[in-house]
């Protein structure tokens, strides 16, 4: 299955073949908007060369961080971005042996999975919970306990990127964002 988060069929295929694109491409939703965010790993992909990530974990820093901002940069915080890529990378190169993969098929149920993903950088709780639904959503990553480990984000509906499967989905989702923030900011 192809993903089609990014809106854009070549970095959309490289999330859908690359596992560590994808937890990139989630790292970097936030602040920014959905579909260029997880179009950030094909940046980095082209500009870099790899999505290895012990490449990107020995990159010089500076250097790294340079190639993220060029335009189009791959966040519009691309230097602070940079840094915690590179420190994500280091962790599935040290604890995964450079599969992102096994962040997932490694993990015994939906609780263990939730902490694992949360524990990288960049990752709370709410992020974390998105990424697992996206995982059991689209990629059929469902194990047990997955549903309660994520919460509302396991429901139907339009919640999260989990659910961005088009255009009309994205948009979707969009909206409810956009309603729940005015739901909050009229009950403050």
């Amino acid at each position: 299955m192809t993903l089609q988060i990014a809106q854009d069929p070549a970095a959309d295929k490289v999330l859908s073949e690359d596992a560590f694109a994808l937890l990139v491409g989630m790292l970097l939703d936030q602040q920014y908007a959905m579909e260029h965010a997880f179009r950030g790993p094909a940046k980095v992909l082209e500009r870099f060369g790899t999505l290895d990530p012990a490449a990107i974990a020995a990159a010089e820093p500076e250097a790294f961080a340079a190639l993220c901002a060029q335009p189009p940069a791959i966040h519009r915080f691309p230097g602070s971005m940079a840094a915690r890529l590179q420190e994500v990378a280091g962790i599935i190169e040290k604890e995964y042996g450079g599969d992102a993969s096994r962040l997932w098929t490694e993990a015994t149920n939906g609780t263990e999975l939730l902490k694992r993903v949360q524990a990288l950088p960049g990752y709370g709780k709410q992020k974390a919970q998105i990424f697992v639904a996206l995982l059991a959503k689209q990629l059929g990553v469902r194990p047990t306990g997955w549903e309660k480990a994520v919460g509302d984000y396991a429901l139907d509906g339009y919640r999260s990127v989990a659910d961005v499967v088009d255009a009309d989905s994205l948009q979707k989702v969009r909206d409810y964002k956009k309603a729940k923030k005015a739901a909050l900011k009229a009950g403050a």
